[in-house]
């Protein structure tokens, strides 16, 4: 299995290396990381023969240009990009084979905000405490801890074609920059008022500018509590929704810290983070109360459909 790269002639608006992130050492500071949305980082994954770990290329809302310096077997999902190979048009969500010299290029964003590039074998930067996720913040993993630029070269493996094209169905993305995200109430919801819990889920809010992969900035009526103080820091995860003293909500996403002392009024479902991580700054979220039994349900749902990809050879 010779060597090869990823050539990186153009990065595109934020370009990271990520893979499922770091867990196990949030007890020493040190943040997860991982994708914005791990069910279409594993869907690329299985279209090219990967463990769904492998590390892929998240790419947000303006893509990159790559020029292929191996032979190897591609796949994206998520966001509905225009994507071309030497002027050769590609479809999401289906398994293509390249040659070295070859140059894959991302154009329009039509709806989502994050796709996910994987190749076959993964991409092999060197790991950072057994990951290869890039933590901005931190600058830990991918490559240098940074986002991708011009003139940067990813090594993978060269290897002859992953098998049968595969294709399938992907994750449903958000419709017009709206998405309609489920939650279960969090360890504090009883530092709101009933009205107010009601309000959390009657009324849109809308992405700040200021968000980003640490968490999104909810733009709203404000969230007033009844109890007055702060919490003693307690272990916050992906999808909880901290409420500050001033009342806008904060949706915790990938590159979050790894504790906090803001009452949590909500937590989204695990089936649903992966949609919150389809929006951009500008995009509009409602929230929808959920039981947990329904949590458990959509999430057998997404995991079946996963399974499903990996156990089938060819998928029409």
């Amino acid at each position: 299995m010779s060597g090869g790269a990823l050539h990186i002639l153009k990065p595109g608006l934020l370009t990271t290396v990520q893979d499922l992130g770091r867990p196990g050492h949030q007890a020493f500071g040190v943040p997860v990381a991982g994708p914005m949305d791990s069910f279409s980082h594993r869907l690329a994954n299985l279209l090219v023969g990967n463990d769904p770990m492998a590390a892929t290329l998240e790419v947000t809302l303006i893509g990159p240009e790559i020029e292929v310096e191996a032979n190897t077997t591609m796949a994206f999902s998520g966001a509905d990009f225009d994507v071309s190979c030497d002027g050769r048009t590609l479809d999401v969500d289906e398994s293509f084979d390249v040659r070295p010299g070859q140059r894959l290029k991302f154009g329009r964003c039509h709806r989502g905000a994050r796709a996910y590039l994987a190749v076959a074998g993964g991409i092999l930067t060197e790991p950072a405490l057994g990951s290869r996720a890039t933590h901005l913040v931190s600058r830990m993993g991918g490559l240098d801890g940074r986002s991708l630029r011009a003139g940067d070269r990813l090594p993978i493996a060269s290897l002859p074609s992953a098998g049968p094209k595969r294709k399938c169905v992907g994750l449903t993305l958000p419709s017009s920059g709206r998405a309609l995200i489920r939650v279960m109430p969090g360890p504090q919801t009883d530092w709101f008022s009933s009205a107010v819990q009601r309000q959390f889920v009657d009324v849109g809010f809308r992405l700040s500018p200021r968000s980003n992969r640490m968490g999104y900035r909810l733009q709203g009526p404000p969230l007033q509590r009844v109890r007055a103080g702060e919490l003693i820091s307690e272990p916050v995860g992906i999808g909880a929704i901290q409420v500050p003293n001033a009342g806008e909500p904060i949706l915790l996403m990938a590159d979050r810290q790894t504790a906090g002392g803001y009452p949590k009024i909500g937590h989204v479902i695990t089936a649903d983070v992966p949609l919150a991580g389809q929006l951009a700054p500008g995009d509009a979220i409602q929230f929808e109360w959920c039981t947990r039994q329904e949590a458990i349900a959509a999430l057998i749902a997404r995991e079946r459909h996963l399974l499903r990809v990996a156990s089938e050879r060819t998928l029409e």
